[in-house]
């Protein structure tokens, strides 16, 4: 099997979606990759008033989040090769992009959005509806 892709956002949703990937490619014998996207929210974007600062920021709590996961990958699968990423980008662009040579794509079925009380997140059914290869929605 090709690479595996995992989504990470520091939920609870996300480090389901990770345990399942890592397990995955222990299993197979494949390469992981996990991918942290992040970008400037509606709001601010709006309001222009982020600064260099504020976009350090944004970027420093994705790499926190890749650096946890990766650590994690590292500790219980330290035979499984492990690539991360964190990319500027919409989280369901960013993991599309990153899928679209993969032999599987991961997600959690909701993210960190406010929407709690959705069953499926947004992130999740676009990957689900445009992935190029098979989805997993972690529960």
């Amino acid at each position: 099997m090709k690479t595996i892709v995992v989504g990470v956002d520091g939920s609870a949703h996300g480090d389901g979606a990770l345990d399942f990937a890592l397990e995955e490619a222990a299993l197979r014998g494949t390469e992981l990759r996990v991918v942290c996207a992040w970008e400037i929210p509606p709001g601010v974007a709006f309001a222009a008033v982020y600064t260099a600062e504020a976009l350090d920021a944004f970027r420093a709590e994705a790499q926190s989040i890749l650096n946890e996961a990766l650590a994690r990958v590292a500790g219980s699968q330290p035979a499984v090769k492990c690539l991360g990423k964190v990319v500027e980008a919409a989280p369901a662009d960013a993991l599309l992009q990153e899928a679209r040579d993969a032999g599987m794509v991961v997600v959690g079925s909701r993210g960190r959005g406010g929407f709690a009380s959705l069953l499926l997140g947004s992130v999740s059914q676009q990957v689900v509806h445009h992935a190029a290869c098979p989805v997993v929605v972690v529960r």
